[in-house]
């Protein structure tokens, strides 16, 4: 069985397309700036994210981006599939 970071290709991502995979239940501007604070949240993160040649204001993660936030952040889908079971207990409630 394929774990969610296998499935999970790393390549060029649009930074909404990417923060969307990560809060599948926000509009692409409301998971962006979740994703931003999220990242600004960690220093290490942050750093690291942008240490390279890649700049804040790309539209676009590059691979090597993609893979240090994976690397922080876990796999989206493992992510986004904790935050639907969490709105889902929550509506049952």
């Amino acid at each position: 069985m394929e774990t969610a970071q296998e499935e999970f290709q790393i390549r060029v991502y649009l930074k909404t397309e990417l923060a969307q995979l990560y809060a599948p239940h926000l509009d692409p501007e409301a998971a962006l700036r979740k994703m931003r604070k999220w990242i600004h949240r960690n220093p290490d993160l942050y750093r690291e994210l942008y240490a390279g040649t890649e700049g804040k204001n790309e539209q676009a993660y590059s691979k090597r981006q993609v893979a240090i936030i994976v690397r922080y952040l876990e796999a989206p889908r493992l992510h986004a599939f904790f935050i639907l079971n969490i709105l889902y207990i929550k509506n049952r409630i």
